[in-house]
């Protein structure tokens, strides 16, 4: 067995095992008798608690251009982006026993998530290594910008690969070993969204990407000796010293500026921990802000690495790019791929000083993309129209009819 197995093998929990001990057995001898009316189920979902994404997207799609299809999205009943996905169709509880059956049952499994299913331990080893078939084809939440070997074919057994920009295919399509056909540069479903929005010229949107090391909630070795505290990290002290920054608050209050900060989903357990004193800062929990509507309305990005700023981009708006520790989440997290930084769709910068000087700059600008930037970014999106969702759905269809 490789390095990598045994790795994943540490992870495993004692719920993990108990799942795939009686579960899944279960689960799967319904399943032999539910497909056989199901074959041509879609089951749709992005993380457990969201509906925002690529998935809610195609769901949407597919639930007012096709009603006649059997498609049905996975989501914390309880979640607060459950009743965007009630409206349009039927739902059914994430790791729920109905959820493992209709998994093991469906014609293909859609998801913006590597894993998409009850439980990412039990069915990554039966897929991974074991060969279990479940047609899963991966819509992403974000274009693939690293050398993010997890997702790798080797590690994934993944059916269909979605991209949103013709770059990123060709990486994929060259380096990450998914057979002929396998991966898809179809444009990602949100995107139909991002046309002829309505921005808010007084608004900006900070939106920092996580740390793994600083990913307490799950079993990740910590490659850097920032103990367990996450008051104490340099992502903490960095990101709080510019939210107080008096500088900052004075610039946006003179100028009736609102700046949201928004950090990365896992990190929102610590949102509380950060501090403003100025009225015109908002700590945005997900909970209360989708990310696509403030993509939309913002005028100005700033964040680190979080490929949100595709989306932006992909709407010809201005980013920046606040890279103090590149270096480090370059050893800790994510390996460099083909996109640079240094020839990207913004200008990057490392220190307090040089961000807040950039903002000034940006508004002064009156937000305007500079030509640069704008001609790389047409250059990176070749396919720039709201058939997305379109596409991916004919694609879908395609796999679905392999298993036939």
């Amino acid at each position: 067995m490789s390095r990598n197995f045994f790795e994943k093998l540490r992870l495993i929990s004692i719920r993990d095992i108990i799942s795939l001990i009686f579960i899944f057995p279960i689960a799967y001898l319904i399943s032999l008798f539910f497909r056989r009316k199901n074959k041509n189920l879609i089951l749709i979902c992005e993380s457990e608690k969201e509906a925002r994404d690529n998935g809610y997207w195609l769901f949407k799609y597919i639930r007012k251009n096709h009603p006649e299809e059997n498609v049905i999205y996975v989501i914390d009943l309880k979640s607060p982006d459950a009743h965007k996905v009630k409206e349009l169709g039927e739902c059914i509880q994430y790791w729920s026993l109905r959820h493992w059956i209709y998994y093991l049952s469906a014609g293909v499994n859609v998801s913006t998530q590597k894993a998409g299913n009850p439980n990412a331990a039990v069915f990554n080893f039966m897929e991974v290594y074991l060969g279990l078939k479940t047609n899963k084809v991966f819509l992403q939440h974000g274009i693939t910008v690293s050398d993010a070997k997890w997702l790798y074919y080797e590690n994934t057994k993944m059916r269909g690969f979605i991209c949103g920009a013709e770059q990123e295919y060709k990486e994929i399509k060259e380096k990450f070993g998914y057979p002929s056909g396998y991966v898809q540069y179809l444009g990602f479903p949100r995107f139909d969204n991002l046309h002829n929005t309505i921005v808010k010229n007084n608004q900006i949107l900070v939106m920092p990407t996580w740390r793994e090391w600083l990913n307490l909630n799950t079993k990740a070795r910590t490659n850097f000796n920032e103990g367990s505290i996450f008051t104490e990290s340099e992502y903490f002290k960095k990101w709080n010293e510019f939210l107080l920054n008096k500088d900052l608050k004075a610039f946006l209050e003179v100028n009736d500026l609102t700046l949201i900060f928004y950090p990365h989903r896992n990190m929102q357990n610590n949102l509380q921990e950060f501090q403003t004193s100025s009225k015109n800062i908002i700590l945005a929990d997900w909970k209360k802000y989708d990310i696509q509507e403030l993509l939309k309305e913002s005028a100005f990005l700033i964040t680190d690495y979080s490929s949100v700023f595709m989306d932006f981009a992909y709407m010809r708006k201005p980013v920046l790019f606040y890279q103090f520790d590149y270096k480090k989440f370059r050893e800790g997290q994510y390996e460099e791929g083909y996109y640079d930084y240094k020839d990207g769709f913004g200008k990057s910068i490392d220190t307090l000083d040089e961000l807040i000087i950039e903002i000034e700059k940006q508004y002064y600008n009156n937000w305007i993309l500079e030509d640069k930037y704008k001609e790389r970014i047409e250059k990176f999106f070749r396919i720039y129209d709201s058939k997305n969702s379109k596409r991916v759905y004919t694609f879908i269809k395609e796999v679905m009819r392999e298993k036939e």
